[in-house]
């Protein structure tokens, strides 16, 4: 691709690299009508594969013949561990604050005490631990009882297990964290988290303070905590039309709202212009699992009215919900309703696409040399 690709004008200034080229992602793209491919396969065609399987896709290329994943599950089994130092002390860190606090801490903690400084190591390693790290994080956050890992159980089996989540039947959990752990694993190269991660990796930082970066990138409310913005403007929307709304009453809650300048949840995405397809297989299990449940009746009064608000504006390119749109309120219905938690899940799984493509930028791109450490252009403007 020798010739030019991209010209930069004023108008590409501080607007957050948006859409500027500046490298590649060997694992996943977003196709604008299209939605999230992983490697070459829309995410649609991945969503009955076990968790591993698709783990085994981004890592290496492919699913993975029977004997292959029969080596790669034996290898990561041998790998999901933590040493007791370490598990100690991520039992030891303050609770205040947002969970994603204490997951940042505990990446840096496992970067102190289990790295190996080998990019490749770590990257299989970090994959293999990180039930297990998340796991010990929100129990220590929720005083619940961290019960003994057995990856022999399955990757999001063995998490569930070693979560002692109350009242809650471990299958309800199983059915959505499966399918959550699997959508959120990558979603192309240039999103904060993952671009974060490979920035601050270019300077050699190890994998663990590089993922630390990215979870914190990840933690803010334009990014990862998105989930926990729409649960909130979905129940606050129950709240206010209650469980026998209609979609004429949304309709008509929504286009007040906008009249009032507040902001509408759920809609819209940086490349998309359809409903992102994790948000339809997130419908389509709600639906046939959860349909009675009040706040996934009114997720689905928000699918179909929203866009037909939104729609009322010319200005807006793409109505449709997102994935955030229906994940918290699907996680609230299986059981799992704690909303501070929807994060770190969001980044236990990201934590996956964001390592492999960290890998190929540090041993792999521009024949084994690595990317170069990041360093964009910026002019001198003076004070404003």
């Amino acid at each position: 691709m020798d010739e030019p690709i991209f010209s930069v004008t004023k108008e590409h200034l501080e607007t957050g690299l948006r859409g500027y080229p500046v490298g590649y992602c060997t694992t996943s793209f977003v196709d604008p009508q299209k939605g999230l491919f992983y490697m070459d396969q829309p995410i649609s065609q991945l969503v009955e594969l076990d968790p591993l399987e698709v783990v085994h896709l981004l890592y290496s290329g492919n699913v993975g013949s029977k004997e292959e994943m029969q080596a790669f599950r034996a290898d990561l089994h041998k790998r999901a561990f933590l040493k007791e130092e370490t598990l100690k002390t991520i039992q030891t860190l303050p609770k205040n604050g947002h969970p994603m606090k204490i997951f940042a801490c505990a990446l840096i903690t496992c970067g102190m005490l289990e790295s190996t400084g080998d990019y490749k190591e770590d990257c299989l390693n970090l994959i293999a631990k990180i039930p297990l790290i998340v796991a010990a994080a929100i129990s220590h956050h929720a005083g619940w009882k961290l019960n003994l890992s057995d990856p022999s159980k399955g990757y999001i089996e063995n998490f569930v297990d070693m979560l002692s989540v109350p009242d809650t039947p471990k299958e309800e959990l199983l059915r959505v964290f499966k399918i959550f752990n699997k959508l959120h694993y990558d979603h192309g190269g240039g999103n904060l988290s993952a671009f974060v991660g490979k920035s601050v990796a270019s300077g050699l930082e190890d994998l663990y303070g590089a993922i630390a970066a990215s979870m914190c990138a990840l933690d803010g409310p334009r990014h990862g905590k998105a989930n926990q913005d729409c649960l909130e403007f979905t129940l606050k929307m129950l709240e206010e039309l209650g469980e026998n709304a209609t979609v004429g009453d949304v309709e008509n809650r929504l286009r007040d709202k906008l009249a009032n300048k507040e902001l509408v949840y759920g809609f819209g995405h940086a490349v998309l212009r359809v409903e992102d397809p994790r948000a339809s297989i997130f419908y389509e299990l709600a639906k046939k699992h959860y349909s009675n449940n009040p706040l996934i009746k009114m997720a689905l009064l928000l699918r179909e009215a929203g866009p037909k608000v939104l729609k009322e504006n010319p200005k807006i390119s793409n109505p449709y919900p997102n994935v955030d749109a229906i994940s918290g309120a699907l996680l609230s219905a299986s059981g799992f309703n704690y909303p501070h938690y929807y994060t770190v899940l969001f980044g236990m799984s990201r934590v996956v696409g964001i390592s492999i493509q960290i890998l190929y930028e540090r041993s792999i791109a521009r024949g084994g040399k690595g990317v170069p450490i990041y360093r964009p252009k910026y002019f001198f403007k003076g004070k404003v």
